[in-house]
């Protein structure tokens, strides 16, 4: 039988999962760009910005392990005994910036891949590139805040 500490530990894994959207976003991203700085090597700077968008929910799966460990004691040397229970509301916590840090990775990754084509056609149409990435970024946040209110209403 898996343990509520163990529980929570693959939450903290599924919380990171949301690297894998990143990882793959900025890498479609970077195809784009690549493809831009073959016409203009001096577009790399802001082809790299574009680039950079879909890195963020990453950074948001890795902020919500950091506060799984916090909040059940992994960090701080004194680690809850949880229940199985316990152990199941903090995973599910961890799902929606998991899953939709995917999903929304990818998407942010195209839509910052036309950004860069954008870019490469009309420079002077940057901030609109910008401003259609940033759109998917909404939903990445919406699931970070979800995953924080689930973790830190648990009771435990």
């Amino acid at each position: 039988m898996i343990t509520g500490n163990v529980w929570a530990l693959i939450g903290a894994a599924v919380a990171a999962l949301a690297g894998i959207g990143s990882a793959m976003g900025v890498g479609i991203a970077g195809q784009a760009a690549a493809g831009v700085l073959a016409e203009d090597p001096k577009k790399f700077g802001k082809t790299l910005i574009l680039q950079a968008l879909p890195g963020t929910q990453g950074i948001y799966g890795l902020l919500m392990a950091f506060l799984i460990f916090i909040r059940i004691g992994l960090l701080g040397g004194g680690m809850q005994d949880l229940s199985v229970a316990q152990g199941l509301y903090v995973f599910a916590s961890a799902l929606p910036i998991g899953l939709i840090g995917i999903w929304s990775g990818i998407a942010q990754g195209k839509a910052a891949a036309a950004g860069i084509m954008l870019l490469g056609k009309r420079p002077d149409q940057m901030a609109k590139g910008i401003i259609y990435a940033a759109m998917v970024e909404t939903y990445a946040i919406f699931g970070l805040l979800v995953s924080i209110l689930m973790l830190f209403n648990l009771g435990i």
